[in-house]
């Protein structure tokens, strides 16, 4: 109760803030509406490259070509001409990131330079969100990777990297549109965008749809509906308040897709074969309201300040784990887990500009604060349904009913989290640049409480409190202004939730990153080219635990967790955006990665040094070029995933006589775009997967799934103002 009364302590002097400087310019908003002109939405089209241009989850106004860090935007632009579905097919034009897994369809799982990213290295407009929802993309207008070490600037995350969605935002301009999609599998969504002013000084935007669809998969359903309404009110000529909300319901079927049998391969099974129940379901709602306020103190010094506060709930019941043995026989289990969780968040930045003798500074300083609460019921469902074999279905009748699972655990964890941070970029010649920057971070997670619902007995863990700080440097040589060589050194600590087997607490990772790199703008900006190379080690990599306390048992339990030891992820990435002529663009680029465990633990059951990470992918390619021409547009796309492993990394005196790795091939896909556009109405065609590649997308193994097959969708936009 004491974190929770600071928390909203915090929240109320960030509030307090907001009103006074909403208050000093409530004198001139008066004579704004009064006096001024409408405000317009100019787009201004230039040559800038995306390393000429300021990332919005970088916190402060600073040419990506400044920094000592990888960076990656997909715009407005590409996902429109790539006719994007879900954050994947955005997130593969990405070099070094990727989609790692699918598990049960639930959600999209990426990884960065090895690393997986988890469901907490998601951010949208600079704000932390749990990714158990697959995010909408119609209402973004840009997506931001930043590449290695972010965790000066938002402390727990990744050490591949975190991933920033940035919202549309309202326009004075009028303007709206209404689009319907439709394609392969039932797929229809019907979507409405409607964007204004409300006034000289206030404009909105409401951006929404419905998207229905069955699967190329067996039974499997998805039915989604989203809305997002925002507000923005220019409170005189240097203060701007922006209201955003978001919601998200998506009801659909759970799916582990093909599994593996004996654990040693993959089934050869048809890509449609579904090994769930038809009744199984997973129920998700995630909901958002974000208070932002920028207020520009003079030409050089600016204050931001965010609330947050988010929703989520699931309530999911299906067959997991889809682990058949040799002859093909399943033991279908059951599980059933309700989760809530609701986060609170508040953050201040100052910014500014200023001179030390001959050297100019770019300064950013800020405090974080944020509260998780998260609820999850267990239940007392049967642990195995029924047995089916996923080679022969007539071998066994498949149960078709519903078992009765009744609560009988609810775990309330709260976990409370503070940072304050420095960050100074120096300009020390004009040719050479320093970025400093060090940040203390605190993670206090309480007592978990256990309460037992049939007998109402009450249990309480260990609290537990987790605080470093992490120091960042970097050093950046422009010979020219086209060309910046930049290196960097950065330290982190990534917390880790959930406990070992026996109920400990886990210490923190310790994580080290260093990174090399080039980038370039040649040809007016017709030519992007940008060379990074990286090493990253964690010292105590934390996975989930392979099995329970007895050795024996294998562990179903995403909260139990193993420290691993010594894990080193050593990668290059080459980007390339190209505009050959005014009518094309061409985005292209390769990575390379290798992560493996350096350094275990002798004692049996540690994992084996030198060995490959389990379903890292060591090569990833991306080329896409589309070509417009008066009312035409064409495109095309190849997209390249390497080969990689499924199962578990071997382990020290294991007792399976096998290899517990099993190879999954490379695959290539191609996509095919044509576009026409007449008057207010455009059409866009997209054919995916050309070629009908089968692949699957892995977790250990159990959960495979196969990649979609060739696939059609059309959509028509008509634009009512």
């Amino acid at each position: 109760m004491r974190n929770l009364q600071m928390m909203l302590t915090t929240i109320l002097i960030c509030c307090q803030w907001n009103l006074v400087l909403a208050q000093k310019s409530l004198t001139t908003i008066k004579d704004t509406i009064t006096h001024s002109k409408p405000l317009t939405a100019v787009t201004v089209h230039t040559n800038r490259t995306n390393n000429q241009k300021s990332l919005t989850i970088g916190k402060v106004a600073i040419p990506a070509m400044d920094l000592p860090q990888a960076v990656a935007v997909i715009n407005r632009q590409v996902m429109n001409n790539q006719q994007v579905f879900r954050l994947s097919d955005v997130i593969r034009n990405v070099n070094g990131v990727y989609l790692a897994t699918t598990r049960g369809a639930t959600q999209e799982n990426f990884s960065a330079r090895g690393y997986s990213m988890g469901s907490n290295n998601i951010y949208k407009d600079g704000i932390r969100i749990n990714s158990g929802t697959m995010p909408e993309t119609s209402s973004l207008e840009k997506v931001e990777v930043l590449k290695g070490s972010s965790a000066v600037l938002f402390g727990n995350v990744a050490p591949g990297g975190i991933i920033n969605l940035v919202s549309k935002q309202p326009q004075f301009t009028k303007a709206a549109e209404l689009a319907i999609r439709m394609g392969s599998f039932g797929l229809f969504k019907p979507h409405v965008e409607i964007t204004g002013p409300l006034s000289k000084s206030v404009a909105y935007l409401i951006n929404g749809n419905i998207e229905t669809a069955a699967s190329y998969r067996d039974q499997v359903l998805s039915k989604r509906y989203y809305v997002n309404p925002s507000f923005i009110f220019k409170l005189g000529q240097k203060t701007e308040l922006l209201l955003q909300a978001d919601y998200l319901k998506h009801d659909f079927t759970p799916d582990f897709g093909i599994g593996s049998i004996n654990n040693t391969s993959i089934p050869d099974v048809p890509r449609s074969a579904f090994f769930g129940t038809p009744w199984q379901y997973a129920k998700t709602k995630q909901s958002s309201a974000t208070t932002t306020l920028k207020h520009s103190i003079n030409k050089d010094w600016q204050i931001n300040t965010s609330i947050s506060w988010q929703h989520y709930n699931r309530d999911y019941y299906a067959i997991e784990r889809i682990q058949a043995l040799a002859n093909g026989d399943f033991y279908r289990p059951l599980n059933r887990t309700r989760n809530d969780e609701t986060y609170y968040m508040a953050q201040v930045s100052l910014s500014g500009k200023f001179n030390t003798g001959k050297m100019s500074h770019i300064l950013l300083t800020g405090l974080d604060i944020d509260q998780y609460a998260t609820k999850a019921w267990t239940f007392n469902q049967p642990t195995i349904y029924d047995t089916i074999n996923i080679l022969d279905a007539n071998k066994f009748k498949a149960r078709t009913d519903i078992p009765n699972a009744k609560e009988i655990k609810l775990i309330s964890t709260p976990i409370l989290r503070y940072g304050a941070y420095v960050q100074d970029l120096i300009s020390i010649h004009a040719k050479i640049k320093l970025m400093l920057g060090l940040r203390w971070s605190l993670q206090q997670a309480d007592p978990a409480n256990t309460l037992e619902l049939v007998t109402g007995v009450v249990t309480l863990s260990n609290a537990k409190t987790d605080k470093a700080f992490s120091p960042r440097a970097g050093l950046v040589y422009q010979p020219s202004k086209h060309t910046s060589v930049f290196a960097s050194y950065a330290n982190s600590f990534s917390v880790n939730n959930g406990t070992d087997v026996y109920g400990n607490a886990l210490a923190p990772s310790i994580i080290d990153q260093f990174e090399l790199g080039i980038k370039n703008d040649f040809f007016a900006g017709a030519l992007l080219a940008n060379l990074t190379a990286y090493s990253i080690i964690n010292h105590n990599l934390a996975q989930t635990a392979l099995f329970a306390d007895d050795g024996v048992t294998p562990n179903n339990n995403s909260n139990l967790k193993a420290l691993t030891g010594q894990t080193r992820s050593d990668g290059i990435e080459l980007d390339l955006v190209i505009h050959p002529i005014k009518e094309m663009d061409i985005m292209a680029g390769y990575s390379y990665n290798y992560i493996r465990y350096t350094k275990t633990p002798d004692a049996k059951g540690n994992f084996i040094e030198g060995e490959r990470l389990q379903n890292s992918v060591g090569s990833t390619a991306n080329g896409s070029i589309f070509y417009h021409k008066n009312a035409w547009k064409f495109g095309a796309g190849i997209y390249y995933t390497g080969p990689r492993t499924a199962g578990f990394n071997n382990t020290k005196g294991q007792t399976q006589n096998y290899n517990r790795l099993f190879p999954v091939a490379d695959f290539t896909t191609i996509d095919l775009s044509v576009g026409y556009a007449w008057k207010k109405i455009s059409l866009m065609t997209k054919v995916s997967n050309l070629t009908n590649t089968l692949n699957y997308y892995t977790h250990e193994n159990y959960s495979i799934n196969p990649i979609p097959p060739t696939t059609i969708s059309a959509s028509i936009k008509y634009q009512i103002l």
